[in-house]
């Protein structure tokens, strides 16, 4: 994936649930991807394996080397390789064009990575709030 997730500095923030929130829109991008490409040919269908990728995000904030500032930017180097993850899909129905997207399958996994995404962004949302009343005393 081009886009690493930076683990340190959303746990400290969010705990799991920020790290879950990226990890969630990873999936979705790929979930879109496999949508987008059902007709290419030889496309093959490709999942992120949620659990994997949420264990290297909690492995990699746990990490001594996490705990080191990147003198360059000050910020924690920290992200997350969603590639060590990624899985390819086997195909329920083989096609004869190489193609091993069942758009029926894209769409389910799809919707339910939606709501597991809503699902985590309020987890989310919440935390953010209760900073805000902390903050402002409302």
């Amino acid at each position: 994936m081009a886009d690493p997730i930076n683990a340190g500095t959303m746990a400290g923030l969010f705990g799991i649930h920020g790290t879950a929130l990226g990890i969630r829109e990873a999936r979705l991008n790929v979930l879109a991807s496999n949508l987008a490409n059902a007709d290419t040919p030889n496309y093959k269908a490709r999942d992120l394996d949620f659990a994997t990728a949420l264990q290297n995000a909690s492995a990699a904030a746990q990490s001594p080397l996490s705990a080191a500032v990147d003198k360059t930017s000050g910020s924690m180097p920290s992200p997350v390789d969603l590639d060590a993850a990624m899985r390819y899909r086997v195909p329920l129905q083989p096609s004869l064009d190489g193609n091993t997207v069942d758009s029926d399958f894209e769409h389910a996994a799809f919707a339910r990575a939606a709501l597991e995404y809503k699902a985590s962004l309020s987890f989310v949302d919440a935390r953010v709030h209760t900073m805000m009343t902390a903050i402002t005393g409302e």
